[in-house]
């Protein structure tokens, strides 16, 4: 998805190396003070939507596989109080773009709005048709999510749009339902044929949880990550990636056919024996495409129960061979995702301080995903930076985090007196 259209803040470089970010108390209270000095008075509602870092399990979701993904502590946040009149009407402002967009979401789509504020409008819309009121709205929107990096804050914004509706209305949405809207939302108004896994793990998150998910049946299961001393390291390429371009459409659309001449519903029923059979039926695309399928699903599987026992050699193995996959295989790599893994794993045979490393996202670009020590991180910054730019030219952030809370309210106040 296209993402990170909605920071609102320029990350700085912690002591190790890494981005460093507000906190989500801080976050929250820039937004409400942006938001104040913008429309003139306090925002009476404040919601927090946390982006996704998908730890393997990739391009599996819309051919109804698994994934292991978490909420990560970066967050979309919307600041908003009603405004006069009943007539459902938004006053939209980016806060990192200062822009703004007005529009009502009950009448036909105007052709004028601009991309980032399309998420919001088909979310908007969707909650209308299920009786969800929400008359007119100031809303301010504020990130520390990184700009194109392929962690989701076309989701976060989706479903904190989602979750502002709720607390506006006083209604709130069956949880799958709620993904499912912001995934239809993506499909029908951004122009964006995602699957549902980075709605439902920005709306099932938990904190120290990763999320096991089941993308046929919807079927979550909490996988722990609870030892302290382990942290998910997130570095962005600074290569930003487009998925409503063709590649990511493509990829679908090759899974589609591989599908229909494998004569099963979807590549989740795929089975090596089948992928034998068909050897000298499917083109080499096409059965590069069904392998990573399989054997990525596989992988996943694996990874959520080897997690699980703590087996951290396993886990850092499956995720090595799941970035070659999709390198190889699914071809959504580039060289800079390449060289960062390649960092990575060298690193971890110097000192062990890297457990595992791949791409994470949709792919072209955006982010690696590892497993780190936490005692090994200042030394390991040092030696990515580097060499990263003197091969690139460009500059990798990092940051870290734990696997954090899904979205939520932060603030939602009664009407005033008088209103």
């Amino acid at each position: 998805m296209p993402d990170g259209e909605w920071n609102a803040l320029s990350a700085g470089t912690g002591e190790e190396g890494r981005e460093s970010s507000p906190s989500l108390a801080v976050l929250a209270q820039q937004a409400e003070n942006h938001f104040e000095r913008h429309f003139g008075r306090p925002p009476r509602w404040l919601v927090a939507s946390p982006g996704r870092v998908n730890l393997i399990g990739e391009h599996t979701d819309y051919n109804d596989g698994f994934a292991l993904p978490m909420a990560i502590e970066r967050y979309v946040v919307l600041a908003a109080d009603q405004a006069p009149g009943g007539t459902p009407r938004i006053d939209l402002f980016s806060a990192a773009l200062n822009q703004q967009q007005t529009w009502c979401p009950t009448e036909p789509q105007k052709d004028d709005l601009e991309p980032w504020s399309r998420y919001v409008d088909g979310v908007l819309r969707l909650v209308w048709e299920r009786n969800l009121r929400f008359g007119a709205l100031d809303v301010l929107i504020a990130s520390n999510l990184p700009l194109g990096g392929g962690l989701s804050s076309s989701a976060a914004l989706e479903v904190a749009t989602a979750t502002l509706a709720e607390a506006v209305s006083g209604h709130t949405l069956d949880p799958v339902d709620k993904a499912l809207l912001c995934q239809q939302a993506e499909h029908d108004y951004a122009g964006v044929p995602c699957g549902i896994m980075d709605q439902f793990a920005v709306v099932f998150g938990q904190q120290d949880h990763l999320l096991l998910l089941d993308c046929r049946s919807g079927e979550t299961k909490l996988v722990p990550l609870t030892d302290p001393e382990i942290r998910v390291l997130i570095i962005d390429t600074n290569v930003a990636r487009q998925l409503s371009g063709g590649e990511y459409a493509a990829r679908r659309s090759e899974c589609a056919a591989a599908a229909k001449h494998l004569a099963v519903a979807s590549l989740r029923e795929a089975r090596w024996d089948h992928l034998r059979e068909q050897d000298d039926a499917l083109s080499h695309r096409l059965y590069q495409r069904v392998r990573h399928v399989i054997s990525e699903n596989e992988r996943t599987v694996r990874a959520a129960e080897r997690m699980s026992a703590g087996d951290w050699d396993e886990v850092g193995a499956l995720m090595y061979q799941s970035h070659a996959s999709l390198r190889d295989d699914f071809h959504v790599s580039c060289p800079e995702l390449d060289l960062l893994v390649e960092l990575l794993q060298q690193q971890g045979r110097r000192d062990g301080s890297v457990i595992g490393a791949r791409m994470t996202g949709g792919g072209f670009g955006g982010c690696v995903v590892a497993l780190v020590w936490q005692t090994g991180m200042a030394r390991l910054a040092q030696r990515i930076r580097q060499p990263y730019y003197e091969q690139t030219g460009l500059r990798p952030r990092l940051f870290t985090t734990r696997p954090a809370r899904g979205a939520h309210v932060l603030r939602s106040e009664l009407p005033r007196l008088g209103e």
